[in-house]
């Protein structure tokens, strides 16, 4: 438990789950890249319904739909709605906004 502001300012909890959120978004980017195609605007794009079956992305995330929640946060990706569940969104377009 923290107790103090100075213990705050060094705990490395913070940087260790940035940097485990920029580890999982790369591999999100790579699995858009792998799985997706170009859309009429250029960008690539692949269905929520592609990434959440695909095994290679089920071995990848432990929670898919929370790294994608958090990618749209960052501005990495995009899609309609705010959450994508499996099934109902199957055909919802995730776009990878960075190239």
């Amino acid at each position: 438990m923290i107790s103090s502001p100075a213990e705050l300012s060094s705990n490395p909890a913070p940087a260790l789950i940035s940097c485990s959120f920029q580890i999982e978004v790369t591999l999100l980017v790579d699995e858009i890249r792998r799985l997706g195609s170009k859309n009429a605007d250029g960008k690539i794009s692949v269905k929520f319904g592609v990434l959440f079956n695909d095994d290679q992305c089920a071995n990848l995330f432990e929670a898919l739909v929370g790294t994608l929640k958090a990618a749209k946060r960052k501005k990495v990706i995009t899609f309609e709605g705010e959450l994508l569940l499996q099934g109902v969104h199957d055909n919802v377009d995730v776009i990878l906004l960075q190239d």
